[in-house]
């Protein structure tokens, strides 16, 4: 599963990376046609984004609170770098969406 996860990752990204590079090349030599280009370049990267951050989160929440229940005395030493990790992963998606709206605003 973990094999399946990765290589779907591995092709997102490399798709990703790929349209982004098609999108900032062409757009001085086609013109009107990198308007395509740029706008799957947005696309792709939130949509990856959100599901990488997601993917993310729900594993942090998941682990978090097993550990909880296993050591419930734990909890405040679990709880709050749980949730510092939250947020940094989200820092992430916003990050994307910042791209993402740099590259939409060469349309």
């Amino acid at each position: 599963m973990r094999r399946k996860t990765m290589w779907i990752l591995v092709l997102t990204l490399v798709l990703s990376l790929t349209f982004a590079s098609f999108a900032f090349a062409a757009e001085e030599a086609l013109g009107q046609e990198a308007k395509k280009f740029i706008g799957l370049a947005c696309g792709l990267a939130i949509a990856i984004a959100a599901l990488g951050g997601g993917l993310g989160q729900g594993i942090a929440i998941s682990k978090g609170l097993e550990g909880i229940a296993r050591n419930p005395e734990a909890q405040p030493k679990i709880f709050i770098p749980m949730i510092v990790g939250l947020a940094l992963i989200e820092s992430l998606v916003i990050y994307a969406l910042v791209i993402s709206i740099l590259l939409y605003a060469k349309l």
